[in-house]
């Protein structure tokens, strides 16, 4: 079985957390989305490319997820998490999984 790359699980975690959050009404439940799939992304990140690549990655997607609520007032919501979510996917590619 192929492996998902950690660039689709950290973007689906911020993509799929604000829509659980969203469709459900439940922030918390949306909450829970966002935390597994980084926790999950985070343990990709350290396996790949190390520990000190995971803190900076992890710290990007808990930014681009903090980010994107200011981004949502100017740009509206999804575009906003799209974009973040774009922007994580991108630097999750580039750190770990480009030369897995």
């Amino acid at each position: 079985m192929a492996k998902v790359p950690s660039a689709v699980v950290a973007a689906g975690g911020l993509v799929g957390g604000y829509g659980v959050a969203r469709w459900t009404g439940k922030r918390q439940l949306g909450g829970v989305v966002l935390a597994a799939a980084g926790t999950a992304a985070a343990r990709q990140w350290r396996q790949r490319a190390g520990g000190p690549a995971a803190g900076a990655l992890s710290a990007a997607y808990v930014a681009a997820f903090a980010g994107s609520h200011p981004l949502a007032k100017k740009v509206g919501a999804w575009p906003a998490v799209f974009s973040v979510a774009g922007a994580v996917a991108l630097a999750s590619w580039a750190v770990a999984d480009r030369h897995g």
